[in-house]
């Protein structure tokens, strides 16, 4: 909150005490304590974007009748990528306020990866506009690691030069949590210019005196956990677990016995990554806690996770509880259990459609990203002597991969797709203009019989990434891909079957999140039509080249070892580059 003149703090004191008449009063709602559990009827008294009273009864300008309503405070989503909602920050607030997401703490890392301090400093300007009080984290690792070619690079002295915007909190999710360990002089400069303040953090998998380690840089959250006894260490050693239930990764279902009278304090939700098929169908933290409630979590805490405990974990001690001097972040709900929304206030303000139109407008940046030259089909030749081949595993429902070796057929010293082992092509292009760079592999677990899909969306340096079952298809794929600036491409017998343009950076729409819902339903029907298994197969394919998740992945240098953080030889196509 900003400073506060003796004459506001005044009217706060008398609205109050119901000297004078509040802005708003939300009359008889049965307010959820998410301190103590108690269910209370009650008016709600706010001034601007402030509670001035509670647990009494209040007059006000405006009234909001709430009988047979719930009141809870508004949800903090603790981690999120607004990229991979495919639309941009302004459609975002419009797409999951409503759901009761009133803070959002954002890491523009992929916008970051493309355009630099430039991707940044848009997402800035983004939240000066939202109506939700969007966080604009500092991306901590752009690019993630060296074995791959990033849009940009962030130094320490460009991070430090973007501290102090109103949105900030802190540093972004340290990725690259081998660099920390090994003390990689720019990963040490980055934590040193950031050790007065917060500092996201990402180790997937990291124990013992490794994670000793990691913690002891300064790092105090984590969202990686995708097990208990892996969330238990991280809470034992100091951390606050940030469950995560994305679009590819699922972890709320594991770690729902996290949540308890003793623990909850210490966890909060995040979505990572959530595009608006999920948003549409499931929901956004709604959908986490009234899944999480359903399997047993104790109500008033899996409330106050995602609230009273995110706002602490981050340092917003202006909300997280409907009482006086909080931030009127306030969601009125139809049902606890189900947590069916109503109404939403956001800083003291109804949510409505004309509230949305009422805010200011960004201009996208990033329009001209995709700088990759097209492509032929012999690109995606791998030659090759042997038939023994490292091929990446994906599992549904998880980032993680893993490291598969298959026995590959060689024909005229060029290594094939096996469908009747489920093992087709993944290919990842350079796609900003530094290089041509072609990295090339195999992976199984899409169950691919035909065609292709390509995707601009590859975490975390969003080159081009195309898994097929033939080549032909792969660079037709890629080449409309190319001429769309961006976006999802399905290729089937030499022909596009579906796309989807994502202009911004090659990440987000210019259109509405209802049109690109609308737009990823055909995709993935077009990606089923191939023989595709995976539920949610455009994501799936964005975290294949992403290096810092183990074990198997690929960039466009080619496939990468995680666990050794080394590539792995492969050979190129004769005159080709990667």
């Amino acid at each position: 909150m900003s400073t506060l003149t003796p004459a506001e703090i005044g009217h706060f004191i008398d609205a109050g005490r119901g000297v004078v008449p509040a802005d708003l009063v939300i009359k008889g709602v049965r307010l959820l304590d998410v301190i103590t559990g108690t269910i209370t009827q009650t008016d709600i008294a706010i001034v601007g974007d402030r509670i001035v009273g509670t647990y009494d009864s209040y007059e006000g300008a405006r009234q909001i009748d709430g009988t047979g309503l719930f009141a809870v405070p508004g949800f903090i989503d603790t981690h999120l990528h607004v990229e991979s909602s495919l639309v941009t920050p302004l459609e975002f607030d419009r797409c999951v306020l409503p759901r009761g997401v009133t803070t959002a703490i954002c890491d523009p890392h992929e916008i970051a990866n493309v355009l630099g301090v430039e991707g940044i400093r848009y997402f800035q300007r983004c939240a000066e506009h939202t109506l939700m009080d969007l966080r604009v984290q500092l991306s901590s690792c752009v690019p993630a690691t060296a074995f791959e070619t990033a849009g940009a690079e962030l130094t320490a002295a460009d991070l430090i030069a973007l501290r102090g915007h109103p949105s900030g909190i802190g540093l972004a999710e340290f990725m690259n949590f081998p660099g920390v360990l090994f003390k990689d002089e720019g990963c040490l400069a980055k934590l040193s210019a950031f050790s007065d303040g917060h500092i996201d953090g990402h180790c997937p998998l990291l124990k013992g005196r490794d994670l000793n380690g990691y913690i002891a840089a300064g790092i105090r959250t984590e969202h990686e956990a995708t097990a208990l006894a892996e969330a238990r260490e991280k809470l034992m050693k100091g951390m606050t677990v940030l469950i995560r239930e994305g679009s590819v990764s699922k972890d709320l279902h594991a770690l729902i016995p996290l949540i308890t009278a003793d623990t909850s304090a210490f966890l909060a939700f995040c979505t990572d990554d959530r595009n608006p098929l999920d948003i549409a169908e499931e929901g956004h933290l709604d959908y986490m806690i009234r899944e999480a409630i359903r399997h047993g979590a104790p109500l008033h805490h899996v409330y106050r996770v995602a609230s009273w405990s995110a706002a602490n974990a981050f340092g917003l001690k202006d909300r997280g509880l409907i009482a006086p001097g909080r931030r009127a972040d306030i969601v009125l709900l139809e049902n606890l259990e189900s947590c069916t929304v109503r109404q939403v206030i956001s800083a003291g303000r109804p949510v409505t459609a004309e509230l949305f139109a009422e805010r200011g407008t960004v201009e996208p940046v990033g329009l001209s990203s995709m700088k990759a030259e097209k492509v032929e089909p012999d690109d995606f030749r791998i030659p090759a002597s042997e038939s023994a081949t490292r091929v990446m595993g994906v599992v549904p429902g998880r980032i993680i991969t893993e490291d598969v070796t298959l026995d590959l057929p060689v024909v005229d010293g060029e290594k094939q797709v096996d469908l009747a082992k489920d093992a087709v092509k993944v290919c990842v292009v350079a796609r900003h203009g530094k290089n041509r760079n072609i990295g090339r592999g195999f992976v199984h677990g899409f169950g691919m019989k035909r065609g292709a899909i390509a995707s601009s969306v590859g975490h975390d340096s969003h080159n081009i990434c195309v898994v097929g079952a033939d080549e032909l298809d792969m660079a037709v794929a890629v080449n409309r891909l190319i001429e769309l600036k961006g976006g999802f491409v399905v290729a089937n017998d030499g022909a596009v079957t579906a796309e989807l343009a994502l202009p911004v950076a090659g990440l987000m729409a210019t259109t509405s999140f209802e049109e690109v819902h609308a737009g990823l339903i055909p995709l993935r029907a077009a990606a089923k039509a191939l023989g595709v298994v995976l539920p949610e197969p455009f994501l799936q394919v964005a975290f294949l080249p992403l290096p810092v998740i183990p074990h198997l992945k690929i960039t466009d240098f080619g496939m990468f070892d995680v666990d050794t953080f080394a590539l792995v030889e492969t050979a190129a196509p004769e005159g080709a580059q990667g």
